[in-house]
């Protein structure tokens, strides 16, 4: 990846001019080569509806991590970092693209996720004044004036709408949904004459979802049309994933493609069931499971991710995941859970929110890796290293490694994953979609509903739900029951223990009046699989489980503007050995290793932090040494060593800043 900034510039430049070309040569085909379906009447259901932002508060852990958020780069960034704090969206003239609305994407459900006051204050300032300052003719002050005459890739005005349509659920404010309106009327007039291209005919399905809000408030018809045209210039991403080509990583150190980008790859996860609600068409609805089965197996990670840095990678454990990818394969999740009511897609939604998400930011939330490894044994500035497209920095824990989209971009991971807990379903009832400590407050047919779920899950098994009325009141309540949750469990009021079906939504019809408890108990049996290069890995529930290493953080890039602290670089290194093949009976793992509960720390994703330890033998590989600067890639087939056996402990991998996780098995 292109790493200076006056390089970058220059290539994004020169990448958004050709991009109509460049996507012509594609052998995948363009929508807007098709003919595009007539409009339906309305939009399809979904099958849930997340609550309005600002119904769903943080609680225990997860509010803990919030404010850790809020307390870091977060709630700050806007304070000191020139692309946000003197960004053309608020009137300055630093970068005016995707830097500024990134960023609000993720502060505005933090702001509202803990009823922060002071956080939701400095929001309303800037988007008062990013209305304050649209034009006449719809277009936000950063659009270009001459855009008729040339050509402007308009992701950073879809990403924006998607912004203040956010807002706008949160506060009611009318001016802001009679901005995005007019801007989309704009839009609407804009694509006939300079059809989508670039980063924008890429991301085209991220424009549904403002279109999709402003349609569902006002009925107005023309929406639907720019709906459509929207679909029918955006990239084939089903076309593209019929074709061998798609399934193969990017050379290392080799081209940079738009349809292989990783970010685009995890952004676009939601785009057929997103258009499925425009088409109604079960070949969208499905694409979506048949596109994430493909990338697990030829790109995927034991954590729920695939790699990609910045292209898709293959499944080495060395190869990165892009920070930017986890938080919107996090929201792509969270869209397709509540579009399809798929209890699959919350299961991979909580797998990558409790590994990969925590993993590749610092304890304090003050700094960030640009790519994380799953067998991550050093971040160093790396001149040898075997990204794809990535340079040196990828994997220093620091304010702006590598590129600053990430730096942007990293905020709406947890956030979004609070608002997306709970849903509305039909019939006025409500869905329990992933589990993390948190209370909802709604109305059902005018009777206001408090429910309350206290847990430390992921690093326990046992969670109490408890579900207040001020009056009695009938309507269904969906709780999912993970897929790896044979033998889960449900006991209401005291009552009978109820045996719950893993992989669905199991559903509780009854009148609800008072205080109902609900307390549910989620077995999690050990488990190991065989990944790349027969490697073996540890789950247990929804976590991965990683070698806990020794660390030494020394701050680098002190001389780089930006860079005092907190918001500095840091090299970290391993102080222990991380060079261990484990002993480890894989038809009776629990035989193997025993599980041993901790606190849950004030910083709960942090190797002092975990809930949860696991203690495991195995011996020392000497011959298994660092390559490139990485740990180096496992031989297949059973490992020998004469060192000796150890007792060795591991963490849950987001608790880790470095780790093993895929590791070498001993010959028994």
């Amino acid at each position: 990846m292109i790493t200076d900034p006056i390089e970058r510039r220059t290539f994004l430049t020169r990448m958004t001019a050709g991009a109509a070309t460049l996507a012509a040569s594609s052998v995948a085909t363009s929508r807007a080569a098709a003919k595009a379906p007539a409009p339906a009447a309305g939009l399809a259901e979904p099958v849930f509806r997340p609550l309005p932002l600002g119904s769903i508060r943080a609680t225990g852990w997860l509010e803990r991590q919030l404010r850790l958020q809020a307390s870091g780069l977060t709630g700050h960034l806007d304070e000191f970092w020139p692309d946000v704090a003197q960004s053309q969206w608020f009137g300055g003239t630093a970068e005016g693209w995707e830097r500024a609305p990134y960023w609000l994407d993720g502060v505005i459900p933090l702001a509202w996720g803990l009823g922060d006051a002071a956080l939701q204050a400095k929001v309303k300032r800037r988007v008062d004044h990013i209305i304050a300052h649209q034009r006449a003719d719809g277009w936000y002050a950063p659009y270009p004036a001459d855009a008729s005459a040339k050509a402007y890739d308009v992701w950073s005005i879809l990403l924006a709408n998607k912004v203040l349509v956010q807002y706008h659920e949160a506060t009611g404010d009318p001016a802001v949904l009679d901005a995005v309106k007019r801007n989309l009327r704009a839009m609407l007039a804009t694509l006939d004459r300079t059809p989508l291209f670039g980063w924008g005919k890429f991301r085209w399905f991220e424009g549904l979802i403002s279109v999709f809000y402003v349609f569902e408030r006002t009925g107005e018809t023309w929406l639907l049309d720019l709906a459509h045209k929207l679909n029918a210039q955006g990239f084939d991403y089903p076309a593209f994933y019929a074709l061998d080509d798609a399934a193969s990583p990017t050379p290392r150190r080799g081209l940079w493609t738009w349809e292989k980008h990783v970010v685009n790859t995890a952004m676009a996860l939601k785009a057929g069931a997103l258009a499925w609600r425009l088409t109604r068409s079960e070949a969208d609805r499905a694409f979506p499971a048949r596109m994430l089965a493909l990338l697990d197996r030829h790109h995927g990670q034991v954590t729920g991710m695939f790699t990609g840095d910045e292209c898709l990678a293959g499944r080495s454990p060395t190869q990165g995941t892009e920070l930017c990818a986890v938080v919107e394969a996090m929201y792509s999740l969270e869209l397709l859970a509540a579009i399809t009511g798929t209890a699959a897609f919350a299961d991979r939604l909580e797998r990558i929110a409790f590994n990969a998400l925590p993993a590749t930011f610092a304890p304090d939330m003050w700094s960030h890796q640009y790519d994380q490894q799953v067998n991550q044994v050093q971040c160093t500035i790396n001149p040898e290293h075997m990204w794809t497209t990535n340079g040196p920095d990828s994997n220093l824990f620091g304010l702006e490694p590598n590129y600053g989209c990430c730096t942007s971009n990293l905020h709406q991971g947890w956030p979004k994953f609070v608002s997306h807990l709970w849903m509305r379903t039909a019939k006025d009832g409500l869905a329990l979609v992933a589990y993390a400590p948190s209370e909802a407050t709604l109305q059902v047919r005018g009777t206001p509903v408090r429910a309350a779920l206290e847990t430390d899950y992921p690093f326990r098994e046992t969670l109490r739900l408890t579900v207040s009325a001020d009056r009695a009141v009938r309507y269904p309540l969906l709780l999912r029951v993970p897929a790896w949750a044979a033998g889960a469990t449900l006991r209401i009021a005291g009552g009978a223990e109820r045996a719950l079906k893993a992989g669905t939504f199991h559903r509780v019809e009854r009148e609800w009046a008072g205080r109902v408890t609900l307390d549910l108990r989620f077995p999690m049996p050990v488990k190991t699989s065989r990944r790349y290069n027969q490697a073996l890995a540890i789950e247990r529930g929804p976590l991965v489980y990683s070698l806990k290493l020794g660390e030494e953080w020394r701050r680098v890039n002190a001389d780089k503007p930006h860079r005092e602290l907190p918001h500095a670089d840091f090299e970290v290194r391993p102080t222990t050995p991380w060079n261990y093949a484990l002993l480890v009976n894989e038809a009776a793992p629990q035989d193997s290793m025993r599980f041993e509960e901790r606190p849950v720390g004030e910083k709960p994703f942090s190797p002092d932090g975990a809930g949860m330890v696991a203690r495991v033998k195995g011996r020392r590989l000497p011959r298994w040494k660092l390559q490139h600067g990485w740990a180096g890639e496992i031989v297949p087939g059973p490992a020998e060593s004469g060192e000796p056996l150890e007792e060795l402990t591991l963490i849950p991998y987001g608790c880790t800043n470095l780790r093993v996780t895929e590791f070498p098995v001993l010959k028994s």
